[in-house]
């Protein structure tokens, strides 16, 4: 490495925020990207530690260590073309991953991480700023048509392969923009959209064609909010297409089935995140769920109940409160144990930090309300013993609660879509397909494969990221007889 004993010599570079005053008055993104001082300091803290366990806690195994030391030596181009060889979007997983990578780190195990994230910001904002990002057109055309139903993460990644392989790709979202949960998922504050809408000019300009407001597939279309206005089914996709590759999301919300949970005023997640980014893209949207001047309770203490959180005190909630049903874990983690596994512990996001009461070991009741609209719930300590939870005797209580969101997690993809196609569903209800073996990625289906969460279940843009790339591999070699893309 360019710098030997940078990792004794210093101290975590953090990436800086905007105050809290000043970030909950709009929706913009508020962290800071790491000046050029800062990025080399935090890059000479990598350690040359001969196995770099960084890269196999990283699910799309970026090499972190070359681009750690070409930022080092401000290298910046090649260190964002080797950033490129395995990772399709770093704007998108250098903002809301969650840094699989960072727990891995050598360092992590007596010391603070290298800030393996916020150099790979680093990397590919520079990249944009001085142009290096441009699209890699096919030299030759294949001739095969490929459609991709579900313009998420794993969906783009896996376009993004197989038009430079040369193929005629076709993305299908049922929603009225492109980027599945990273449009309508995950609130512009932490992820600016133009940050998605870049990405798809270069997508569009190496070939791919994305058609919106189209649903694939039959039935009822789910519970997250759409806006599709035209179907086409499973067979006249394939009829159309050589291959098919189903990339949609996990997008059936754990539900919380307590008496009253028909009032008014309880809403999940996914239906309350997406119409603030509606707003947020300069959309008119009809009775909007807000918080305004609401006691709002998020149960859920995830990603996705923290974005609640986040939005709510934007919104202007007059009290934000979110309950986990688990137990609070440890504040820091037993490194001797977990090293270098993805550890338990306590995590305090950037919307927590903008006011939030959180509470563990809480288990939800009922909700009481007045004129079908909630005004409470009521609620009970627990405990675990032996893997079974127990209500704490004389632990029930009562709060005051005008909006509250279900953000407990996504048990499965729509069942429609795959009982529309005939897929084959594993035990968790997920499209059936290995990743071992001879065809990986490939369903009970003739030329259908799935990739991401419809096949692993709910899971983070790293993943998707890594399925997509994959499948693209297997999608390529069915139809060529043999892949040159990466796997």
């Amino acid at each position: 490495m360019g710098k030997t004993t940078g990792f004794i010599e210093f101290q975590r570079q953090k990436e800086g925020y905007l105050p809290v005053p000043e970030r909950v008055k709009h929706y913009k993104e508020f962290v800071l990207v790491l000046e050029d001082e800062k990025a080399k300091t935090q890059a000479a803290r990598c350690m040359n530690c001969g196995t770099p366990f960084c890269t196999t806690g990283c699910p799309v195994n970026n090499i972190i260590p070359d681009w750690n030391d070409l930022v080092y030596s401000q290298d910046y181009k090649n260190a964002l073309d080797t950033l490129h060889s395995t990772n399709n979007f770093p704007e998108f997983t250098g903002r809301i991953c969650p840094a699989p990578c960072e727990a891995a780190c050598t360092l992590n195990v007596n010391n603070d991480p290298v800030g393996i994230k916020s150099i790979e910001n680093f990397i590919i904002e520079k990249g944009w700023e001085n142009g290096w990002v441009v699209p890699q057109i096919a030299a030759v055309k294949t001739g095969k048509k490929i459609a991709i139903v579900g313009s998420g993460p794993a969906g783009l990644a896996a376009a993004q392969q197989l038009a430079r392989a040369g193929h005629d790709v076709t993305v299908f979202e049922k929603n009225d923009r492109i980027g599945g949960l990273l449009r309508y998922g995950i609130p512009g504050f932490k992820l600016d959209k133009a940050n998605v809408d870049r990405r798809l000019e270069q997508l569009k300009a190496e070939g791919v064609v994305f058609r919106t407001g189209v649903y694939v597939g039959g039935g009822k279309l789910g519970t997250i909010t759409n806006w599709a206005k035209e179907t086409i089914s499973p067979d006249e996709l394939k009829a159309q297409f050589d291959a098919v590759l189903l990339t949609g999301g996990a997008e059936t919300p754990r539900d919380l089935p307590v008496p009253g949970r028909d009032l008014k005023g309880i809403h999940f997640a996914m239906e309350f995140l997406p119409l603030q980014n509606k707003v947020d893209a300069g959309d008119k949207v009809k009775a909007q769920i807000r918080a305004d001047g609401k006691h709002v309770v998020v149960i859920g203490g995830g990603d996705t109940g923290s974005d609640c959180v986040g939005t709510s005190n934007r919104h202007g909630a007059a009290s934000v409160a979110q309950f986990e049903l688990l137990p609070q874990p440890p504040e820091a983690e037993n490194k001797p144990l977990v090293w270098p596994y993805w550890p338990t512990k306590l995590r305090t996001s950037s919307s927590h930090e903008e006011g939030c009461n959180r509470d563990w070991s809480v288990a939800t009741k009922r909700f009481e309300g007045k004129d079908g609209k909630v005004e409470k719930l009521v609620a009970c300590k627990v405990e675990w013993k032996d893997g079974k939870m127990q209500e704490i005797p004389n632990s029930e209580f009562e709060m005051k609660a005008d909006l509250v969101l279900l953000a407990m997690g996504f048990v499965s993809p729509a069942e429609a879509v795959l009982n529309a196609f005939g897929i084959e569903k594993d035990a968790r209800g997920n499209a059936k397909a290995t990743t071992d073996g001879e065809g990986c990625y490939k369903t009970n289906v003739e030329k259908v494969f799935a990739a991401g969460d419809i096949r692993r279940g709910q899971s983070l843009v790293v993943w998707a990221i890594r399925e997509g790339r994959q499948a693209a591999r297997e999608v390529d070699q069915f139809l060529m007889g043999s892949s040159d893309l990466p796997r």
